[in-house]
């Protein structure tokens, strides 16, 4: 077949696979970044025009384009709507930073873990991924500098508010060193915050990219995980020397998106009902993350450690005996649960071996128990088995 280079590098989601392994009513999922379908808010469609359902602008609805540079302002970010580009998805956001910046060989720098479909972009477009290793509060501050001076990443991709899959929380003085430093090298900034909304202390902290002087940067963000995940509406906001390029990109994908999702996020981003729903949210998952920490200090505390998540939808287990995870799928699907090996998550899989990403916002908290039981049952065989 006539398959374009880049294919041989094409790799399947590992996530998407065991979701849809465990489509199994019976099956308990710990596996997906799913909201919860209580929390979806219900939504209106009587009052939207007719003239939604026609052709639209590349770079989105002016409105929600005024509306999303308003919501960027007040977290810090100096930017105007003509910086502003409605994207389909977040996800979208960085297929169109990999095109605009990746040839094969180039090299980008991520964090260790990071984003797995963001991996898979970067690797699929032919880069050479370099990682730093999270701390409690963000990146090792000596290594990321190490590997400034050492390579020159075609930019750097964080995500540093309730990171996925780790839940690290960057500290105000990591988010600091972090925008100097990029300064410094002159490294284009890639800034992925879905998660930020939800925030279960209160805790908050202007974006990275807010603290630039000189670097090139991206910042991007979703209503996926704050109001519904359907809409498949994202949106990147760019510095000015990079808004055209990724414009046009744009227009060489899909043209414009979703018009009906674009007006009915409009109908939320910056209301009062929008707040009041986000206030509830937190409440909600708050409460499931309790739950979720209670239940597994019952039955994982002898065999992982992990920080309870301050925010974001996932916790970030580490096997005090680390075996590779993903032998454990099989067993885990056998016994109706399913979760995220952590191997994946990194440039080198065989090379981390010993984590598990669990999400506790979908799983009815009934069958939470049991699930989590489960689990700890499987994990336990396998290291009973390694040591024989």
């Amino acid at each position: 077949m006539a398959f374009s280079e880049r294919v041989s590098r094409l790799k399947s989601s590992l996530i998407r696979e065991i979701l849809a392994a465990a489509q199994r009513p019976e099956v308990m999922s710990f596996a997906g970044g799913l909201p919860a379908e209580a929390m979806l808010p219900k939504v209106e469609w009587a009052a939207m025009p007719v003239s939604m359902g026609q052709y639209g602008m590349s770079e989105g609805e002016p409105a929600l384009r005024e509306a999303l540079a308003a919501q960027a302002r007040s977290l810090g970010l100096a930017c105007e709507a003509s910086q502003v580009l409605v994207v389909s998805g977040s996800q979208q956001t960085l297929d169109l930073a990999a095109k605009l910046h990746i040839d094969v060989g180039t090299q980008v720098m991520l964090e260790a873990p990071t984003y797995l479909a963001a991996l898979q972009i970067f690797q699929l477009f032919g880069a050479d991924c370099i990682t730093v290793p999270l701390e409690a509060d963000g990146p090792d501050l000596k290594q990321l500098r190490a590997r400034l001076e050492q390579y020159r990443p075609a930019f750097i991709y964080l995500i540093p508010t309730f990171q996925n899959p780790s839940a690290v929380r960057y500290s105000e003085a990591k988010r600091d060193a972090v925008a100097a430093l990029l300064d410094e090298f002159g490294v284009t900034l890639v800034e992925d915050e879905p998660y930020r909304e939800l925030t279960f202390d209160g805790g908050s902290a202007t974006p990275i990219v807010s603290r630039l002087k000189k670097a090139s940067w991206i910042y991007t963000g979703t209503v996926s995980k704050t109001l519904l995940p359907g809409l498949r509406v994202g949106y990147l906001i760019a510095s000015p020397d990079l808004f055209p390029h990724l414009l046009r990109l744009k227009q060489s994908a899909d043209l414009h998106t979703n018009r009906i999702g674009q007006w009915q996020a409009l109908q939320w981003i910056g209301t009062e009902q929008y707040q009041s729903h986000l206030s509830e949210l937190r409440d909600f998952y708050r409460d499931r993350r309790d739950r979720f920490q209670a239940a597994l200090q019952t039955h994982f505390s002898d065999i992982a450690h992990w920080n309870v998540p301050q925010g974001g939808l996932f916790f970030w287990l580490t096997l005090k005996q680390p075996l590779d995870t993903r032998t454990l799928l099989d067993a885990a699907l056998a016994a109706d649960v399913a979760f995220m090996p952590g191997e994946p998550f990194f440039p080198e899989p065989d090379k981390h071996p010993g984590h598990l990403r669990l999400n506790f916002s979908h799983i009815d908290p009934a069958r939470l128990d049991e699930g989590l039981k489960r689990l700890a049952g499987v994990v336990r065989e396998a290291l009973a088995v390694k040591a024989a």
